[in-house]
């Protein structure tokens, strides 16, 4: 758990990654809500390191709806009120409208079996979020594959990029999406090749380390034409 760039803080979700985005008007944005149910670990660092209060976060943008991403949202909305944003395609998952399709095959059978333990408490969408919309200082780049709705986040002025699980940077190797679970490879194919077009330095995922590097945009456009 530490400051990443001035401004941008990591959080472990508890097998994913989490970041509070503190805006210039001291209130906070959170990318992501981790695995753990109770949404500790994100308050008690809003509170406790950044010293703020509970109703200083202000928004849960939600970069796509799995489990490992959102299961922790519905905790931290109720200590906080903050608002919950996620892509359209995805809300209705979120919300609990709609059951998210397992994956085929021997994963899909595992996903089944484990699934009772790993639930996640459906949280009310409150905003529906499209291509170009802002969020917290940064702009929504729809990035399907991986699910349908998964998003990125951009901001050219800090050359900043949140992309969910679209691409991850582990152990020195910049990897896309875990294709198990990962039902659309061709889209997320094209997702990568969007995202390389853009101006960024540092790349913030999911799983795994941040990016740093001006070759960053390259190293995603090869990743897309790897995969």
């Amino acid at each position: 758990m530490t400051e990443i760039v001035t401004g941008i803080h990591y959080v472990d979700g508890s097998n994913a990654n989490c970041y509070l985005i503190e805006q210039d008007d001291g209130s906070l944005t959170l990318v992501d809500a981790g695995m753990q149910p109770d949404g500790k670990k994100v308050i008690e660092y809003a509170t406790k390191t950044m010293k703020k209060q509970p109703s200083d976060l202000k928004t849960i943008v939600l970069t796509h709806c799995h489990v490992d991403h959102v299961r922790g949202a519905a905790a931290v909305k109720a200590a906080t009120g903050a608002k919950v944003e996620a892509h359209q395609a995805e809300a209705d998952y979120i919300s609990g409208v709609t059951q998210y399709p397992r994956p085929g095959g021997a994963t899909g059978v595992l996903f089944g079996l484990i699934s009772p333990f790993f639930n996640s408490k459906p949280v009310q969408v409150d905003v529906r979020l499209a291509q170009g919309d802002p969020v917290g200082g940064f702009s929504v780049v729809h990035t399907p594959g991986h699910t349908p709705g998964s998003i990125a986040l951009h901001d050219p002025k800090s050359r900043v990029l949140f992309v969910g699980d679209t691409a991850r940077y582990i152990k020195g190797k910049l990897v896309g999406p875990p294709p198990h679970f990962t039902p659309d490879m061709k889209a997320a194919k094209a997702s990568l090749a969007r995202l390389s077009a853009l101006d960024f330095e540092v790349l913030l995922s999911g799983h795994g380390d941040p990016l740093r590097s001006k070759d960053a945009p390259k190293m995603v456009k090869d990743l897309s034409e790897k995969l």
